[in-house]
C-alpha cells in the first residue's frame, strides 16, 4: 500500500496570539472522502488552503502523494486538484461556458475537446446545456454552484476541495444539489475534502467527519461516532444543534 494521497503532519498555522489552526495530523487515501465540520472560525477553510498550497504552515508538513508540498510543483498540483470556493467564485463577465472552460482554454485545449468535456460535465452536474450561454447574474444560486462544480472538474482532477459548496442555497435547492453531488462523487470516485458546518451534509457527501473547534481537531469518525460517542460535551452540544442527525442514522432524513 502506498502513501496517503493527502496528509497533514503536525500542521499548525498562527494568525496571531491565540488564533490559528493546529497542530493537526490527518491522512486521506486516494478515493477517500473527508469532511471538515465545525462552527465559524474553527479553521475549516484554512485547512483547504493549506492542502492546496495557498498558504504555508508555520510548523509541520502538508504532503501530496507522500511528498512535502515544498517539493511539489504547485502549478501542476493545482491542475490535479479542483477547488470550489465559497459562493462559487464565478467571474461575472464570463458566461457559464466561459467560467467552466476557463482552465481548459488557458491550457490550449482545442474547441472540440472543450465542448465535449463541457457536455459530459453538464450532464454530470445536471445543468441544462442551454444555460451555458448565460452569465452568472442570469443563473439561480443552484445553477451557479453547478457551473462552479463543472469548472472544478473540467481537468478531471484527482482531488476535489469544496468550501461550503451548498451554502446560502434555499432548502429545496440545497437538498437537490446535495443529492446530485453525492451521486457525482460515487460515479467519479474522486478524492474529496469538503468544508461545511452541517453534519447531515457532511455524512451524506463524505461519511468520514473531522470536527474542528478553535483550530483544533476535536473528534474524527463517522456521524454515528459523533452522535453516539461524542468526545466531550461541546461535541454533544454541536451535534444537538444540527439538522436531525439522529433521523439520518435511522434513515429518515
Amino acid at each position: 500500500m502506498g502513501p496517503p494521497l493527502l496528509e497533514l503532519r503536525g500542521v499548525a498555522l498562527r494568525f496571531g496570539p491565540g488564533a490559528g489552526v493546529g497542530p493537526i495530523g490527518l491522512a486521506l487515501a486516494r478515493g477517500g472522502r473527508l469532511s471538515f465540520v465545525g462552527p465559524s472560525g474553527a479553521g475549516k477553510s484554512t485547512l483547504l488552503r493549506l492542502l492546496l498550497g495557498l498558504v504555508t504552515p508555520d510548523t509541520g508538513e502538508v504532503r501530496f502523494e507522500g511528498a512535502p508540498l515544498s517539493r511539489v510543483d504547485l502549478m501542476d498540483l493545482r491542475r490535479r486538484v479542483g477547488y470550489v470556493v465559497q459562493g462559487g467564485g464565478l467571474f461575472p463577465h464570463l458566461t457559464a461556458e466561459g467560467n467552466a472552460a476557463l482552465m481548459a482554454r488557458w491550457l490550449g485545449w482545442d474547441e472540440r475537446r472543450v465542448r465535449e468535456r463541457l457536455g459530459v460535465l453538464a450532464e454530470l452536474a445536471r445543468l441544462p446545456v442551454a444555460l451555458l450561454g448565460r452569465y452568472p447574474a442570469q443563473l439561480s444560486g443552484g445553477e451557479r454552484q453547478r457551473v462552479s462544480l463543472m469548472r472544478a472538474l473540467v481537468l478531471d482532477p484527482e482531488v476535489l476541495l469544496l468550501d461550503e459548496p451548498l451554502g446560502a442555497l434555499d432548502p429545496v435547492t440545497h437538498a437537490e444539489l446535495q443529492g446530485d453531488l453525492a451521486a457525482a462523487f460515487a460515479r467519479l470516485g474522486t478524492t474529496v475534502v469538503l468544508v461545511t458546518h452541517d453534519l447531515v451534509e457532511a455524512a451524506s457527501l463524505c461519511g468520514r467527519i473531522a470536527l474542528l473547534r478553535g483550530g483544533r481537531l476535536i473528534q474524527e469518525g463517522t456521524l454515528e461516532d459523533l452522535v453516539e460517542r461524542p468526545a466531550d460535551e461541546e461535541v454533544a452540544r454541536f451535534v444537538r444543534a444540527q439538522r436531525s442527525p439522529r433521523d439520518l442514522l435511522r434513515g429518515d432524513a
